[in-house]
């Protein structure tokens, strides 16, 4: 048992904890971040995804590596694990919504876009964010296809968080005036979503971890939080090691709590506090999850003459329409292992997609596999991320299942107002214009079809701030309704659709909710 007491004990360290960490540290308090997956060096990531043990996060396959996966009942979601959290697995894209999003109502403030602009700034400087201009095949194929949709020219390179340097040379700290570690230019092998081998993606271990454990802050990973409890001077927390199947239990005990574990860690923990230690969390736990009304689709070249897999995971963009933003995604040569998850594109909107699905596989059942085939298949797909911003969502509950044999476990409601999407024909379109410019195959999401759900790399939600517990979670400072000096900083706490990759406006919040804290006296 840890009988070390702190002024906060962080609680995953993603785009929300690792902002929480330097800026409690900075202001004098005595921090531990918890990460239930594992620590990676430079040197730890996987060389392909095909080394499952070191790629995926599957605790129980004994799997311990930087890419989750989970299937609900209305959705596929795809997050990330380690230290660093989800930039570790990230494709490295730092984009400020639009306006219209950050006037959205949802917010639940008149001048929010004003109130939160100044911390999106903060975040880009801190994440290194810098305009990607090296265009790729797959740019130029966006571009094309998306001038002859619209008629317009939308095309844009996108701001990531890559340092681009020399390619392959090693320079000092160029960041926060040598505070930080060395970097090396990168090498555009296209592989920051299996995890940067080449130290020039700016993940969290890069900057705000970096800096925070220069100031003390104490990182421990590979455990995992099972339990809050409430106590007369702060909180107990109960974890295990999430690493084996066998250890002991330890209690940490702290003045107050961050709890950045993402959608999936923070709602999931304060479902099962809710029901057992915490019972005064808002009933509004779980709602206005969603999606960012995601849709995942792509097109695969005939053959390998073209290599698509060069450059970083996302470079560019375009706005085929006022609600939609599209970009391409790919992994690096060799890194083919997400094949099996592809099926040819198929439609949907009048019937149940599982129909469509069948449809085209009696149809065309050798396309059906040879979509599957993973030999160089990285170098000829072209991945198409599309995020829209049209409000819609689900809700998350926690009860038992009849399948965990009356366990416990969490799962996805279908609203009927404002439903998620599992079909969005933008995302359609796009993919057959480029399959045809290029006479290759489009591409859907395996789950996506065969169960008729969304897909998303960017849940988002189930934390609602608002002004008391009948209409969110949490107040405007961040701070649990009903629990003292508990907090909740991640992506959980966003209540819009961005149409825009999260991750900026992750740590924007973050800095914000920090900023309120005052200095420990």
């Amino acid at each position: 048992m840890s009988e070390i007491q702190y002024d906060y004990i962080i609680i995953g360290s993603g785009f929300g904890g690792s902002v929480s960490a330097l800026r409690l540290a900075e202001k004098g308090y005595k921090v531990v971040v918890l990460e239930q997956g594992k620590r990676f060096e430079a040197k730890d990531f996987p060389k392909t995804n095909w080394n499952f043990r070191k790629y995926f996060w599957f605790p129980k396959m004994r799997m311990f590596g930087i890419q989750a996966m989970t299937m609900f009942r209305d959705v596929f979601i795809l997050h990330g694990a380690g230290v660093g959290g989800g930039s570790l697995v990230y494709a490295n894209n730092l984009i400020t919504p639009s306006d219209e999003v950050l006037n959205n109502p949802n917010w639940g403030v008149q001048n929010w876009k004003d109130m939160v602009t100044p911390f999106y700034q903060k975040a880009k400087f801190m994440l290194g964010a810098t305009t990607h201009t090296i265009t790729t095949p797959a740019d130029e194929l966006l571009r094309k296809c998306a001038q002859e949709i619209t008629s317009e020219d939308t095309f844009h390179y996108n701001d990531v968080g890559v340092y681009f340097g020399r390619s392959g040379e090693t320079v000092a700290d160029p960041y926060f005036d040598g505070e930080g570690p060395d970097r090396t230019g990168c090498v555009l092998c296209g592989g920051c979503m299996v995890g940067c081998q080449f130290n020039s993606k700016n993940t969290l271990d890069k900057n705000y971890l970096y800096l925070a454990e220069k100031l003390g802050v104490e990182i421990i990973p590979e455990t995992q939080v099972n339990n809050i409890i409430p106590t007369e001077n702060g909180y107990e927390l109960i974890t295990k090691k999430s690493t084996s199947y066998f250890s002991a239990t330890k209690k940490f005990i702290t003045k107050g709590v961050v709890l950045s574990g993402g959608v999936m860690g923070s709602v999931k923990l304060l479902f099962q506090c809710k029901q057992s230690t915490m019972p005064n969390i808002s009933d509004q736990l779980g709602q206005f999850i969603s999606t960012n009304n995601e849709a995942l689709t792509g097109v695969m070249a005939s053959d390998d003459s073209v290599d698509y897999s060069t450059g970083i995971s996302i470079t560019s963009g375009v706005y085929p329409d006022e609600n939609t933003h599209i970009e391409t995604v790919r992994y690096g040569a060799g890194q083919d292992a997400l094949s099996p998850l592809t099926a040819p594109l198929v439609g949907g909107g009048n019937y149940p997609r599982q129909l469509y699905f069948m449809a085209s596989l009696i149809r065309n059942p050798l396309k059906f596999f040879t979509t599957k085939w993973p030999r160089n298949w990285a170098k000829r797909t072209t991945i198409l991320l599309v995020m829209q911003k049209i409000d819609s969502y689900m809700a998350f509950s926690y009860k038992p299942r009849w399948w965990r044999l009356g366990g416990k476990s969490m799962n996805s409601v279908v609203q009927k107002k404002d439903k998620v999407p599992a079909y969005i024909p933008i995302a359609n379109k796009m993919a057959d214009s480029m399959a045809k410019k290029i006479g290759g195959t489009p591409l859907s999401v395996l789950p996506e079809v065969v169960f008729d759900t969304a897909t998303t790399a960017h849940i988002l939600g189930g934390c609602r701030m608002s002004d008391s517990p009948e209409t969110g979670v949490i107040d405007r400072n961040g701070q649990l309704h009903g629990y003292d000096n508990f907090y909740v900083v991640d992506g959980s706490i966003v209540p819009v659709n961005l149409g825009v990759n999260p991750s900026l406006t992750i740590t924007a919040l973050a800095e914000y909710v920090m900023d309120k804290f005052p200095t420990k006296s």
